[in-house]
């Protein structure tokens, strides 16, 4: 019976701790997880931004305002 005991440290891992398999810098989660985070931060940025250049309506709101006059 071999067993193998690596040392932490030797082998390249993850920020969360994942082995990474050659020529790989990050885990397939943690590369998820950061793809997520820019399609939500593209995502909220857009909606911000559309809220943001919502305009009220041109000219005036009442009739009053408009200059008619029911008399």
């Amino acid at each position: 019976m071999n067993n193998e005991i690596t040392i932490p440290g030797e082998s390249p891992s993850c920020d969360c701790g994942n082995a990474l398999a050659e020529g790989q810098t990050q885990c397939s989660k943690c590369l998820a997880r950061n793809r997520w985070a820019r399609k939500e931060r593209a995502r909220n940025r857009r909606n911000r931004r559309r809220a943001e250049t919502k305009r009220p309506p041109r000219g005036p709101s009442a009739a009053v305002a408009m200059g008619v006059s029911w008399t």
